[in-house]
C-alpha cells in the first residue's frame, strides 16, 4: 500500500498527505489534551471526600435560575383583588372597612350596658341595606331584639303567671311599636286591648290622642306611627334592642319595666328615584303594673300604665300631628337645633317624658 493509498484502495493527494504529517507533529488546536499530573491528583482527592459529587476536571455546572414562584402568586392575588373590585366595589369597601353587613348579631341585652356602642364606619344606607353604617346593623329584628327574663313567683303571681304576664308585655311592645298596620297610622287596637280599661287617665288620653293630638294627649307617647301619605318604611325589618325586667310593686303587684330602642328606616313617600333614607330612632321606657284583682279594679289579662317616657331623634319637631315626621333634605338642618343625643347609647336612663315640651333631640349619629 502506497503512502497516499487508503485501505479501500482510494488514494490521497500529495497536499493532503503533507498536511496530515504536519498536524501529527504540531498537534491540532481543538484536539483534547492529556490532563496534567496535578489535575489528576486534585480530581482523585475530590472523589475521596464523602458526600462530594465527582465532576470532570473540565466539567462546568451553570448556576440554577432563582425561583420566581412568589412573584407569580402575588400577581395572581392582585388580579383577583382587581376582579372583585370591578364586580362588587361596594362589598370590597365594606370588607376593607370592617363593616360587612352580614356580621353576626350581638348577644341579647340582659342588663344596662356600661357604655355606648363603638362608632361605625361612615356608610350611607341603601334600599337593600337600610341599616348600613349603623350599630343597628348588628341588632336583632323585631320581637327577637327584646330580652325576656326567666320568670319567678312575685307578689300575688306564681312563676307561670309571671311568665304569661311577661309574654303579654312583649305582645304590647310588638303591637304598639312593630305591627305594620300601626306603623302605617292605623289605630293600635291589639295594644289598647291590653291596657286596663278602668285606668281613667290613660283612657282619657286614648279617647282624644288619635282625633286631636296635642302635647298632653299624643299617641306617640305610647305608639309609633308614620303618615303613609308622607313617609314610607324601607323594607319589612325594624331593628330593636332592649329588655324586660320585673319586681314586686305596690300592693303585691307585678311591676314590669320595658326599655327598648326601635330603629325605623324611612323614605319620603314621593321620593321617586331619589331615595334619601332617614332612620327615625325611638327609645321607650314603659313601667307597667299587673295588679291583684282583689286589690285593684282591673280586667283579667290587662295591666295599668305606671309611667311612660321616650327619647326620639329624626322624628320631627314642632306641632304635634300624632305621627312621626322625619325630616328630609334641607329640613334636616332646620331640625337639628335640640339637645345632642346619641340614639344608640343605652347606658344612660331615658331622658324624655310627658312634660318635656317641644324640645327635640338632635342625633349625633343615625
Amino acid at each position: 500500500m502506497g503512502a497516499g493509498t487508503e485501505p479501500d484502495g482510494s488514494s490521497r493527494s500529495d497536499e493532503e498527505w503533507e498536511r496530515f504529517l504536519r498536524e501529527s507533529v504540531a498537534g491540532v488546536a481543538d484536539a483534547p489534551k492529556e490532563p496534567s499530573a496535578r489535575a489528576r491528583a486534585v480530581a482523585k482527592r475530590l472523589r475521596a471526600e464523602p458526600g462530594r459529587g465527582v465532576e470532570g476536571w473540565r466539567s462546568y455546572t451553570p448556576p440554577r435560575p432563582k425561583r420566581r414562584m412568589g412573584w407569580y402568586v402575588a400577581g395572581l392575588l392582585a388580579s383577583l383583588v382587581l376582579l372583585v373590585v370591578a364586580l362588587a366595589p361596594g362589598r370590597m369597601v365594606e370588607l376593607l372597612a370592617g363593616g360587612a353587613s352580614d356580621s353576626p348579631p350581638l348577644a341579647a341585652e340582659t342588663a344596662r350596658p356600661a357604655q355606648a356602642p363603638p362608632a361605625e364606619v361612615a356608610q350611607r344606607p341603601t334600599m337593600d341595606e337600610p341599616f348600613r353604617g349603623s350599630p343597628a346593623a348588628g341588632w336583632a329584628s323585631g320581637a327577637a331584639g327584646i330580652t325576656v327574663p326567666k320568670a319567678g313567683a312575685v307578689g300575688w303571681m306564681s312563676a307561670a303567671e309571671v311568665e304569661r304576664a311577661l309574654a303579654r308585655t312583649r305582645d304590647f311592645i310588638v303591637a304598639s311599636g312593630l305591627e305594620r298596620g300601626v306603623l302605617r297610622g292605623e289605630r293600635p287596637e291589639k295594644a289598647i286591648a291590653l291596657i286596663n280599661p278602668h285606668q281613667k287617665d290613660v283612657q282619657d288620653l286614648l279617647k282624644t290622642a288619635f282625633r286631636t293630638p296635642s302635647e298632653k294627649n299624643d299617641p306617640l307617647l305610647l305608639f309609633s306611627r308614620f303618615q303613609p301619605s308622607r313617609t314610607h318604611l324601607v323594607g319589612d325589618v325594624v331593628k330593636t334592642r332592649g329588655r324586660l325586667t320585673y319586681r314586686e310593686g305596690e300592693r303585691g303587684a307585678l311591676q314590669v319595666t320595658a326599655d327598648v330602642t326601635f330603629v325605623y328606616p324611612v323614605i319620603r313617600a314621593d321620593a321617586g328615584g331619589h331615595d334619601e333614607i332617614v332612620r327615625t330612632i325611638v327609645r321607650r321606657e314603659l313601667v307597667l303594673s299587673w295588679d291583684d284583682p282583689d286589690k285593684v279594679i282591673t280586667e283579667p289579662g290587662t295591666f295599668s300604665i305606671v309611667s311612660h317616657k321616650y327619647d326620639m331623634t329624626n322624628g320631627g319637631c314642632g306641632v304635634r300631628t300624632g305621627y312621626f315626621t322625619p325630616p328630609f333634605g334641607a329640613d334636616r338642618q332646620a331640625d337639628e337645633a335640640g339637645t345632642e343625643i346619641d340614639p344608640y347609647d343605652r347606658s344612660a336612663p331615658v331622658g324624655r317624658g310627658e312634660s318635656s315640651g317641644d324640645e327635640c333631640g338632635r342625633a349625633t349619629r343615625s
